[in-house]
């Protein structure tokens, strides 16, 4: 489980709930001047369009589809780790792909409302990836090797 604190656990919730609120922020504001203006944002965007184009040709767009793998691997990574505050960690990691897929599946829903976007299903499989990569990483990083530490410590390291 988590270190045991109520703070880190209310932090963890809120850390995902603020990375919600940018998913979905940066999926209704795409085709607006946020990546049109004169700001670093904007310049950074032009020139990995610039880059899309000349390696891939015009017209095509995977810089969509990376934004949306990157958005869900932090999404489902900061998800296990609030979930497993509640639960045992390999449940928490399940669960958090369960909830970064669900949660493309409202964002591409969302987008039918958007001018100039439309829902696209590919979208919530890169979703769902995303999120699965983040959980994994989270699943990592957060001990599925502490049981076998535990183990050796009881061992004396024979094995």
């Amino acid at each position: 489980m988590c270190n045991g604190t109520r703070r880190f656990a209310i932090a963890s919730w809120v850390l995902v709930a603020l990375w919600a609120a940018f998913i979905f922020f940066m999926s209704s504001n795409t085709s607006t001047g946020l990546n049109e203006g004169l700001g670093v944002f904007s310049r950074i965007y032009q020139v990995m369009k610039d880059v899309q184009a000349s390696l891939l040709g015009p017209g095509v767009d995977v810089l969509s589809s990376i934004a949306h793998f990157c958005e869900y691997t932090v999404f489902g990574a900061l998800l296990a780790n609030a979930l497993r505050c509640h639960m045992p960690l390999g449940r928490a990691c399940v669960l958090a792909i369960v909830c970064g897929s669900l949660y493309g599946v409202t964002d591409e829903f969302h987008q039918l409302f958007v001018p100039g976007r439309m829902c696209d299903p590919l979208d919530w499989l890169v979703d769902t990836a995303g999120s699965g990569l983040g959980s994994g990483l989270a699943w990592l990083a957060l001990g599925h090797r502490a049981p076998r530490a535990r183990r050796d410590l009881r061992d004396g390291g024979k094995r």
